[in-house]
């Protein structure tokens, strides 16, 4: 555990998404990447789904070719996927669920089910040095599975905490946020490394960013919309200042 604040991923996703409305090259997801390593991201998410609705494949090979920063690259558990991340080797891969049908990811991993799979899924991609990350539910039995299957890090899901919040539902939200920290802690004491992500804002940001056990958010969506207003080194710099005051 630190007092230091958590890394700041950026998810650069819904820049592709509204390129992709149109077809053409325009915003470039590139481009973005780079202001967000300027305007003090410490790496880049991008989640290449099985259907390409927003994230390419030329986009990842862009990628690949221009940060400085880490890539965490999140994909679904297919052999598709897995021969992209062996052929690139990014810094990191995360593992989330994807159904075609969904608008976003809705939910966290199935590990405890898919204990032998997931495991001998990961298995080549922590051999070529890329840190594996699964996405999942703050749950301690998807907690202990992904522990065992041999992954090095847990990004907790966020989604229900932020929706609550966002709905107004004060009681929910604060039973989500506790689930969150007591998740959090007892990661951490399995040895695994805590990120957290999925639907968080400047107003439901500070308090996930506060647990000490946290060392990393991935935050996308609302950074992206929210540039629309503010330009986007604006928007992610008042993240990254919300992150380091939950801190101090």
């Amino acid at each position: 555990m630190s007092d230091t604040p958590p890394r700041l991923g950026v998810n650069i996703d819904h820049v592709a998404t509204v390129r992709n409305a149109r077809g053409g090259a325009y915003p470039d997801p590139l481009r973005a990447a780079k202001l967000a390593e300027e305007a003090g991201a410490d790496g880049i998410t991008a989640h290449l789904r099985e259907d390409r609705r927003h994230i390419s494949d030329a986009d990842i090979d862009g990628l690949m070719e221009v940060l400085t920063v880490p890539l965490n690259f999140e994909m679904a558990a297919t052999d598709e996927m897995q021969k992209i991340a062996l052929r690139h080797k990014p810094h990191a891969v995360c593992i989330v669920p994807e159904k075609r049908e969904e608008r976003t990811t809705e939910g966290g991993l199935e590990v405890a089910r898919e204990e032998n799979r997931l495991a001998h899924f990961i298995a080549p991609l922590r051999d070529v040095g890329c840190r594996v990350s699964i996405f999942i539910a703050a749950d301690p039995k998807q907690i202990e599975a992904a522990h065992r299957i041999g992954a090095e890090v847990i990004e907790l899901h966020t989604g229900a905490y932020c929706d609550a919040h966002a709905e107004g539902r004060v009681d929910d939200a604060q039973r989500e946020l506790e689930a969150l920290r007591k998740m959090s802690t007892f990661a951490h004491s399995l040895g695994l490394e805590v990120h957290a992500g999925h639907g968080l804002s400047y107003d439901t940001v500070q308090p996930v960013a506060a647990f000490p056990e946290v060392r990393e958010l991935n935050i996308g969506h609302f950074l992206i919309g929210e540039s629309i207003f503010r330009g986007l080194t604006p928007a992610i710099q008042e993240m990254r200042r919300l992150m380091d005051e939950a801190r101090q």
